[in-house]
This record gives structure tokens, sequence and C-alpha cells, in this order.
């Protein structure tokens, strides 16, 4: 058992939920089915993680892997770029079309997004050049996707499609039925850390794949900075979804789930859809950016009349989330802008303390931030980002990835590289 430093919570205001999402396989306190408890870590092997795809036997094309979230589906898909003549004149009309209609839209529909920015250029991947691709569309939307499965013929490429996530189980029974696929299920934490470590070893396109903010505590000063995770470990890694899993990461094929939270991402959106009628997670965010959470949230100086120096509290701190909505007077004055920056603030901070005090106790100084909570959420990392820095002294430095939420989906096309046409 690795000894553990004991460390003491921060002198945080807010409440520590440490439950987790509960999927197949998972018990209600949301521990990991294949990892002991919190306080003893037994070594298991995932698969090597992949920093040199080796070149097998082929799996034909289309390459896809699909990570399926309780609020987003993620999905990756490799572009081929070097298609010999030979190739183009074997290839089937419907795969044609599959790659047509994935690469040459940025929308599908009216939910689902190609994250341009994002694509991956030039990789090679078991001997193969191309461009890897990210998309992702509501996790309501998935039996329209399965749909269209269906009319594409996919099944007549493969049969089996790998997916991690909650839905990989959820959705079996329609991709069966409705697409005649079956559905490789994947460890979703497995395929976390895998596609997280590949995606950093190969970098983004030229430029690193993770950052941290320089100053963080200096709004004036602070800086995004790309940051060196040639040598990773331990790590503590906090992924961010509907819910909230944290993993202590100690080598690429030893890890444990420390604790988690169910209150995340998901969270977020339902309260803000709830307190101010926003109807989506870029609504909500554009909301929160106009708000001013001091008028929702009760400050250590609106109890103590300034610093509470002592326990080193400055005045700005919080010290009870929405603890202004008791008054009447505070109610009326209010905007649904400072609703949703509010309910945003609450639930980072939140993240943020549990986050340290498992940094603390499992003795780990780099903490990585992942997870589509994240996208587009600016807010939300320069809180993390200050938090780390301000309650550890400067001992703890926040750090960020690029691909944020696609980790899953990664993983689940590194194994789907693995398998051979007739698995």
């Amino acid at each position: 058992m690795r000894r553990r430093r004991q460390g003491t919570a921060p002198p945080c205001a807010n409440g520590v939920a440490a439950g987790g999402e509960r999927r197949p396989g998972t018990s209600a306190g949301g521990q990991h089915p294949r990892s002991q408890t919190a306080g003893s870590r037994r070594p298991y092997s995932l698969p090597d993680a992949p920093m040199k795809l080796i070149a097998h036997k082929q799996r034909s094309f289309p390459w896809f892997g699909m990570d399926i979230g309780g609020t987003l589906v993620k999905l990756v898909y490799f572009e081929p770029k070097d298609i010999t003549a030979e190739e183009e004149q074997e290839e089937v009309e419907n795969l044609k079309s599959i790659r047509k209609y994935l690469t040459s839209n940025t929308a599908y529909g009216k939910t689902g997004i190609r994250d341009v920015h994002l694509e991956l250029k030039n990789l090679t991947m078991c001997g193969r050049k191309g461009n890897l691709h990210f998309i992702r569309f509501p996790s309501c939307a998935m039996h329209r996707f399965i749909q269209m499965g269906s009319e594409k013929n996919f099944s007549s490429l493969h049969t089996t499609l790998c997916a991690t996530g909650g839905g990989a189980y959820k959705f079996e029974e329609d991709f069966r039925t409705i697409a005649d696929l079956q559905l490789h299920k994947l460890d979703e934490l497995d395929c976390l850390i895998q596609g997280l470590l590949y995606v950093d070893s190969v970098g983004f396109n030229g430029q690193p794949e993770c950052y941290y903010f320089e100053n963080p505590t200096d709004p004036e000063q602070c800086q995004k900075k790309p940051y060196c995770l040639d040598n990773p470990y331990p790590m503590l890694l906090v992924n961010m979804g509907s819910g909230v899993s944290i993993l202590a990461v100690y080598s690429k094929d030893n890890y444990k789930r420390v604790t988690g939270s169910s209150l995340g991402g998901g969270t977020f959106l339902g309260l803000c859809c709830l307190l101010t009628g926003c109807e989506t997670f870029e609504e909500a965010l554009e909301m929160a950016a106009k708000g001013d959470s001091t008028n929702v949230d009760k400050l250590v100086k609106d109890i103590y009349g300034g610093d509470y120096e002592r326990f080193g509290l400055q005045g700005s701190a919080v010290a009870s989330s929405f603890g202004h909505m008791m008054s009447k007077e505070k109610r009326d004055s209010i905007s649904k802008e400072d609703l949703a920056r509010a309910t945003l603030v609450t639930i980072t901070n939140n993240i943020g303390s549990i986050a340290r005090m498992c940094a603390l106790n499992e003795n780990i100084d780099k903490v990585v931030f992942v997870g589509n909570f994240l996208r587009i959420n600016m807010i939300s990392m320069k809180v993390l980002a200050y938090a780390m820095d301000y309650w550890s002294k400067g001992q703890l430095k926040a750090l960020f990835l690029e691909h944020e939420g696609y980790f899953g989906a990664v993983g689940a096309l590194l194994e789907l590289l693995k398998m051979t046409d007739d698995q």
C-alpha cells in the first residue's frame, strides 16, 4: 500500500459530496468495479499506452471510436489521406459516402458539431497516414445516429463498433436491432487514460496538448502557457463530465479511482435551465460570462467585514454559495446572468475543493482537469487554476488539455485498431 500523506481540508465554504455517477458495473457509491477502495490500491494492466501503434493485419475502414456519455456523445473518425488508386477503385460506395459526409460538413442536423479547430493532421496510425476528426452531439440524439447508421448500411462495412461510456450499455440493444451492429463495450476509465496518453504523445499539430495558466491569482497577468507532460506521473486526473470522477494515475497501467462527485457539468446545466430558462450549455455559459456571482453568494467580508486573517481567508472568498438568496431584497435585485455565474462558480469551486484534498492525500502535485464541462469554459478553468494555486500556496498546478472531452473516444478508437476484422 502506498504511504499517504495526511492533509487537512482547505478553509473553503463549499461542501463536498463524494459520490459518483452510477453506471452498469458500479456501486451507488461510485467505486470503479476494477479498483479497490480509496484506501488501498491494486495494480492491474491496461492495454499498452499507444505511443507507437504497431501495424498488424490492418483493420478495414472506416475507423471510429465512440464515447457515449450521459449528456454528450463524442466520436472520433480517422480519415485516411494516403488512399492508393487501387484502393480508391475497390472502395465501396457507402464507405465513400460516409467519409464525404463526415469530412465535408462541420454540422450534422441541428445538434451535431465537428470541432474543426481540434482536428489532428498528418497522423500515422497503424501505418496509415491521415487526419483525426472530432465530432460531438447530444446523447438525446443517439437514436437518430443509430438510424443513420442503418440507412447508410454501416453493418456491411463493420459488424462491430468500439464504444465506451454508460451509453454503450444503454444503447447496446438499439444498435443491434436497428442498425445490425454489435457494440464492443470498453471500460471508460481505461479508454480515458489510454486516449489522453496517446493524444499528448502526438501533440496538437506541432504544439503541446497540455497547458496551464501562469499568474492565476493576478487577473491582469494571467496567461495561458504550454506545459510539457513528458513526465506525467503521478498525476491526479479529474474527469468533469455530467458528473465527476477523480483518478490517481501512477503509471500508464496503474491507476485507481479515488472518489467522485454527482455535482458536475450536468448539475450546472440542469440548475441553469431551472433557474434561468436557458436551454443549452452554450447559452448557460454566455449568461454566466455576463453575470456577477457576488450578488448571489455570501462572501467572507459580508460576514466579517473584511479578511478573516487568522485562517488566511480573503474577504473575497465565498463563505456561503447562494447565501444572499435568503434575503428577499437580494432575490429581487439579481439577474438571471448573476444566477448562472453563481451556479458555475459553485460547481467549479466544489470540484476544485475535492481535487485539492485528493491531491494532498495522494501526495500528488500535478492535477489534470479534463472533460466537456471545460469546453469553451474559460471561467471555470481560471477559477480552478486560481483555487489550486492560492489554497496550496503555489504547490499545486492545475493543468488542462486542448482536446478536453474526447480522450475516451480516442481510447475506443485505439482499441478498435488492435482488433482484426473477424473479431
